[in-house]
């Protein structure tokens, strides 16, 4: 099978990494990894590492590389399949280039693109970002498409750390063609036709786990992050429901796997910017320091916006919005959650 990974950063490298794996079953794939920068390009090609994103980490030396001033269609022309491996921001102008091609295109962004300028058609436009995949519907609507997610820290993927992952798309063809390209010894991927609810799950842990991150900061104990990231999936499955989403997809790797991995664990982008917050930082400053983005940053106000349009209630993710706009403080924000009425749970 011959794959074309667009974006060399960690993620989109990691995955090529995990996809030059000889499969459990059949011939090696042919991998091909797209860097849009030129110096990056040139360093991947000679010394065979991504100091930026991967550093400590060699790449296979059957990974091949192309990008640059290259044109993306001519790179995509022959695969079997192509993987966008770019922030949310980027997936409208990739999609809208990519939307003649025959083959499937999957990505593995989660999170809500920024609302969008009036000037789109009045049937386009809509007043909170969309997911990747309702991205898709409004460019390109013939698209055979599909998203690979779950729980996966890139450093741990390409050094071929066990890691399993979900392959979600409506398309039957899609999800086949995703277990046999990435599906090997080191990864082990699970079909599932609940696109909504895997985007919903990737795009919602990322808020969450800036809560759990200003949660430890602030040390309020092993109960208090216990209570966060089980009310924090209550709302993330409501939310998801409300879009159209199975709730067992949320008790699986796209849900509770993804939001423990992401609420807990040391390498986690959205969890340091918490606990960052937490001892004091400014969100600019927490931002700066990390040197990659930071999903839920961008996408906390706009799952509060359109689980308050469905009147799905989110009060964590209402908290952590308020703390990213300033509108509350660390301590306050604790305060607001602790302070709310007593009811059921279910």
């Amino acid at each position: 099978m011959k794959l074309l990974v667009v974006g060399a950063g960690a993620w989109g490298t990691a995955l090529a990494c995990g996809a030059a794996i000889v499969p459990q079953s059949g011939p090696a794939h042919t991998v091909t990894l797209w860097a849009r920068d030129a110096a990056l390009l040139q360093q991947l090609r000679g010394a065979r590492i991504n100091s930026r994103y991967l550093p400590g980490v060699a790449l296979p030396a059957s990974l091949q590389f192309v990008g640059g001033s290259a044109s993306l269609l001519d790179a995509a022309d022959g695969q079997d399949l192509i993987v966008l491996a770019t922030p949310v921001s980027a997936a409208r102008g990739l999609l809208a280039q990519l939307q003649h091609v025959t083959v499937p295109v999957v990505w593995l962004s989660k999170g809500f693109e920024a609302a969008q300028a009036p000037t789109l058609p009045a049937s386009a436009a809509a007043p909170f970002g969309l997911m990747v995949d309702e991205i898709r519907a409004q460019v390109a609507p013939r698209l055979k498409a599909g998203v690979l997610s779950g729980p996966s820290f890139a450093q741990e993927v390409a050094r071929g750390k066990p890691t399993a992952l979900v392959a979600a798309s409506r398309h039957a063809s899609v999800r086949e063609l995703l277990v046999a390209a990435f599906h090997n010894r080191s990864l082990r991927v699970y079909a599932n036709d609940d696109i909504v609810g895997v985007e919903v799950g990737g795009a919602v842990k990322n808020v969450l786990a800036i809560a759990t991150g200003l949660c430890d900061g602030l040390e309020l104990g092993l109960n208090a992050r216990a209570a966060l990231i089980t009310r924090g999936l209550t709302e993330m499955t409501r939310l998801g429901v409300a879009l159209g989403a199975r709730a067992e997809t949320f008790t699986g790797l796209s849900g509770l796997g993804d939001l423990v991995l992401t609420a807990t664990g040391d390498l986690s982008r959205n969890r340091k910017v918490g606990l960052q917050l937490a001892h004091g930082q400014t969100l600019a400053q927490a931002v700066a320091s990390l040197g990659h983005v930071a999903e839920g940053v961008y996408s906390a106000r706009t799952v509060a916006q359109r689980a308050e349009l469905l009147r799905v209630p989110m009060p964590i993710t209402e908290a952590v919005v308020a703390l990213l706009d300033g509108t509350l403080t660390a301590s306050g924000a604790v305060a607001a959650l602790m302070a709310r009425e007593a009811t059921r749970e279910g």
